[in-house]
């Protein structure tokens, strides 16, 4: 369990990283202070991997009839929601959000790929083997 710390942490920080450089890029994206930001890429992470899955399956029909395009609409959607989460993150409006998620997904798959370059001992690793889940 401690092996995935750090990728974690690696991953934050890239998360982080990215939702800072868009807010100077993106006038529509303001953070009041570093503990906003910092709890914005937490929960990001978190809605990206529990709450995105279950709109993905919701909305699996339209995402088959935009080939895939609706996505985008749900990573905004995800940005929406921790900006009305977080109390010291305001984003102006759903078309900034849609743009700044592209832009944010976009630096932080370069970002990552700078820094983990594909070594093994960055990367999150499953638990193998025949166990049993309950």
């Amino acid at each position: 369990m401690l092996n995935n710390i750090a990728p974690f942490l690696v991953h934050w920080a890239i998360t982080a990283l990215s939702l800072w450089v868009a807010s100077l890029i993106f006038r529509g994206i303001k953070f009041e202070n570093t503990s906003a930001l910092v709890i914005s890429a937490l929960l990001l992470g978190l809605a990206n991997a529990i709450v995105k899955p279950l709109l993905i399956v919701l909305t699996l029909p339209l995402t088959l009839l935009t080939l895939g395009l609706f996505l985008l609409v749900i990573n905004a959607l995800m940005i929406m929601l921790v900006a009305a989460l977080v109390r010291g993150f305001k984003l102006s409006g759903f078309w900034t959000a849609f743009f700044a998620s592209i832009f944010i997904s976009l630096l932080s798959i370069a970002i990552d790929s700078l820094v983990n370059s594909g070594d093994p001992a960055t990367t999150i690793q499953m638990p193998t083997g025949s166990g049993k889940w309950l």
